[in-house]
């Protein structure tokens, strides 16, 4: 076949060129956008020794082999017992989870009368609380023994409505792909919270303000409501890495992916039903990072389909940088396949990155599908860690 016009050719280039912008632009270019900003819009957090009343909020649901060690973690916080309330709100457990709650004085346990969802278990434990500041954690999470006193000092800063835990992964074996993911979302998080404050909390251990609180949604995930809540009433989330939640690999999968696909259609559907935090004249650069963080990432998929499409007709036609990047693409999908087929390959690094990488642009494939076919998540069941 005869090369293409040469105005053609750069045309398909200049698409090439992009669609990889595009596609990088949530995973590198953004946090890059990032870093030189900070320095001119550096807002540091005030911190102080502070001991406002705290109520703690566990949601559960049929938690019976975890839910004895988190409370016996919880009891060994260190912050003054008449300033600590706990609740454990148990979304209409059916196994041993809430005899077991029982045999713990001091803790509290509210129950929901049917199944309702994680934030529906949240909200009836919220409108029983007391406490100034509310933290909600997981039962598979673990805490420092200073976790509570660290993570209020943030709220001596009038200026912060939420606040954040660090992710961090225990028994992780050989650095898997999931803790690099991990790692890498802990640091994009630290750069928001240097420049203008985060776009999403840790589920599994945030703290908010009551105030922040009092529009608390069951039927959207707390983990981005309780930002959004914080940004409606001119305040802003943060993340501290002296906060951590510590929790356990997936032992599944299969698991992990389900609750990526689940997390993901719970997270655009947020998205859709607060649209007007796009609104850049009201709320500033937290609607950019908003988009930046959030739906040019959910973009991705479609971005990198352009490019293989782009790629492919440029190759055929003749165009030499088409034709490379085309190359890269089938020996990147091709380290992605071999991670897919074989576990043992994802020892190696550039298969693990292309295994990760194209298992969660699927995922986000998969979470677009459900979400157009008006699949919402409101029920849950605890991953399997």
């Amino acid at each position: 076949m005869e090369s293409g016009s040469a105005k053609g050719l750069v045309a398909l280039d200049v698409l090439a060129i992009l669609a990889i912008f595009l596609s990088l632009y949530s995973y590198a270019v953004y946090p890059f956008i990032l870093i030189l900003l900070r320095p001119l819009f550096n807002k540091k957090v005030h911190q102080a020794d502070t001991e406002p009343t705290v109520s703690m909020i566990i949601a559960v649901y049929n938690e019976e082999k975890k839910i004895g060690d988190k409370l016996d973690n919880t009891l060994e916080l260190e912050y003054p017992r008449d300033k600590l309330e706990i609740i454990v709100a148990s979304d209409a457990s059916t196994d041993d989870t809430e005899a077991i709650v029982r045999r713990f004085p001091g803790v509290k346990l509210l129950r929901a009368g049917e199944r309702g969802g994680k934030e529906r278990a949240q909200k009836i434990a919220l409108d029983a609380t007391r406490g100034e500041i509310l933290v909600f954690t997981d039962a598979g999470t673990f805490l420092d023994k200073s976790a509570i006193r660290s993570i209020v000092r943030n709220f001596a800063d009038s200026s912060v409505g939420a606040v954040s835990s660090c992710d961090k992964l225990l028994s992780v074996q050989a650095k898997n792909a999931e803790d690099l993911y991990v790692r890498y979302e802990m640091m994009l998080r630290r750069l928001e919270s240097g420049f203008n404050g985060i776009v999403g909390l840790s589920g599994s251990f945030f703290a908010g303000r009551r105030e922040v609180c009092e529009g608390w949604a069951e039927d959207l995930p707390s983990d981005f409501n309780t930002v959004f809540l914080a940004r409606k009433k001119g305040l802003r989330a943060i993340s501290d890495d002296a906060v951590v939640g510590y929790y356990r690999d997936i032992q599944k999968n299969q698991s992990e992916y389900k609750r990526k696909v689940r997390t993901l259609i719970r997270g655009m559907d947020t998205f859709m039903r607060t649209l007007e935090l796009l609104n850049v004249f009201k709320y500033g650069a937290f609607s950019w990072q908003l988009i930046s963080h959030k739906l040019m990432r959910w973009l991705v998929p479609f971005f990198l389909t352009a490019l293989a499409a782009v790629t492919l007709v440029g190759a055929w036609e003749g165009s030499a940088l088409c034709s490379i990047l085309f190359a890269l693409q089938f020996v990147f999908y091709a380290f992605a396949l071999l991670g897919a087929l074989s576990s043992g390959s994802r020892k190696w690094l550039p298969v693990k990155v292309a295994f990760y990488f194209s298992s969660v642009n699927v995922a986000i494939l998969l979470a677009w599908v459900g979400y157009f076919k008006g699949e919402r998540i409101r029920i849950w069941n605890p991953t399997v860690r």
